[in-house]
């Protein structure tokens, strides 16, 4: 018997090979490159374009009326910068000025630290949590007019509710218009009433980010919920903190509609002394009830030069929050 040994089938022979380096042409790659480096500029173009026309122009625009004595009918002298060295001797802004300072302070602070306290209780499991989370933006939505007159009434002098719970403890009726610290006490609750609960969904959308897995090893390792909003919470928060902080310096110091409405009076003069007029209320005033636009001009150049040395002080103290980076 003869055994037949199949013998191993020969291997392919390989084609042509094509010259390393050198690939065939592909349809629309120079079209596809410029598709895929072109596309987002074209789709963020729209923000820009817009923020050049509405941003970048007015500023523009603004600096160059602030060296001019402007006045309603068109006439301007170019003046060049008198209108800012007669700014800074100006008594009357620079009491806008300790104003705009005074009331931000006021209710700046209280605003960050309720609405800090106010996220990390909304963050807990409570019940109705939905009911009092959509709670606290219902302030956001009212009108800021209904609650200059709300608040107006709350603060009058005879017939306001202030007064009437303050009687029962031996205060005399409080004029709250007349004096600086009264009205800076009124326009602040006013401010906090209505932006507290703005900057808590904030703050607590920010909160439901952090790891669960954090809060369950430190309680493993004894810490108590006290120390673990300290220790975790606060510098996990350090980033939405500082956006917090930017965002109420700019609306503290560009303060205007809540203490304009509590005065009631289109003067804009803040009061019979300006014992609450702001910085912006004192632009409006030169601009539109003197018509020294070329002096408005210069004022609220001053005025965002104050916010930007504020919103510096403000991220030199938030940096350090967990630790500078």
């Amino acid at each position: 018997m003869t055994l037949h040994v199949d013998s191993p089938a020969a291997p392919p022979r390989p084609g042509p090979r094509r010259p390393a380096g050198r690939r065939g042409p592909r349809r629309g790659s120079g079209w596809a490159r410029f598709d895929l480096r072109a596309t987002p500029y074209f789709l963020v173009s729209p923000y820009f374009l817009l923020f050049a026309i509405f941003g970048i122009f007015p500023l523009g625009y603004t600096l160059w009326v602030s060296l001019h004595e402007w006045e309603l009918a068109g006439d301007k002298t170019l003046v060049g910068l008198d209108n800012y060295i007669e700014l800074i001797t100006d008594e009357a802004f620079w009491n806008a000025v300790f104003n705009t300072l005074g009331m931000f302070v006021m209710s700046t602070i209280p605003q960050l630290v309720l609405a800090l306290l106010l996220a990390n209780a909304l963050n807990k499991r409570i019940r109705g949590r939905l009911f009092f989370r959509l709670g606290v933006l219902l302030p956001l939505i009212t009108s800021v007019v209904a609650v200059a007159v709300v608040f107006t009434q709350l603060y009058g002098r005879d017939y306001g509710m202030i007064n009437w719970f303050l009687s029962f403890f031996g205060v005399d009726a409080i004029n709250w218009q007349n004096e600086k610290w009264s009205s800076w006490i009124a326009i602040s609750t006013m401010i906090d009433w209505r932006w507290t609960g703005y900057n808590a969904i904030i703050l607590l959308a920010a909160m439901q980010t952090i790891p669960k897995d954090l809060y369950e090893a430190a309680a493993i390792d004894g810490a108590t919920p006290r120390r673990q909003f300290w220790q975790i919470t606060i510098p996990m928060l350090r980033p939405t903190i500082i956006f917090v902080v930017f965002i109420s310096t700019i609306g503290g110091l560009t303060l205007f509609t809540e203490p304009v409405m509590f005065d009631g009076n289109p003067t804009m003069s803040g009061g019979a002394t300006g014992q609450y007029q702001t910085v912006a209320m004192f632009i409006v005033k030169e601009a539109f009830r003197d018509f020294d636009f070329g002096y408005a001009a210069a004022a609220s150049w001053l005025l965002f030069a104050l916010i930007l040395i504020g919103t510096l002080i403000n991220y030199s103290f938030t940096r350090r929050i967990g630790g500078s980076k």
